[in-house]
């Protein structure tokens, strides 16, 4: 594990943020002693099932956030889906 100082943590915090992401365990210091750990999280849900949807072809995933329909679903009236429910969240 590498260490990393409180004052240097805060100054880069990105920088070490980016670290841990692709794997790295920090320790953090405040002068010299050990106060905390940094590490990264491993994913609580299950994703193997969309993993096997993209390998057999089924669909398809660029990496990046989904951007949504095209044509929104509409519901009886001039409502779409997603507007029914952030009302149904009030």
């Amino acid at each position: 594990m590498e260490t990393v100082g409180v004052r240097d943590l805060k100054t880069h915090l990105s920088r070490h943020l980016k670290r841990v992401r692709a794997g790295a365990r920090l320790v953090v210091t405040e002068r010299g002693r050990s106060i905390a750990t940094i590490n990264p999280i491993e994913p609580s849900i299950d994703l193997d099932w969309a993993h096997q949807l993209v390998a057999d072809g089924r669909a398809s995933w660029n990496g990046r956030k989904p951007t949504g329909a095209e044509k929104p679903v509409r519901l009886k009236g001039r409502k779409t889906a997603s507007a029914v429910v952030l009302e149904d969240r009030r």
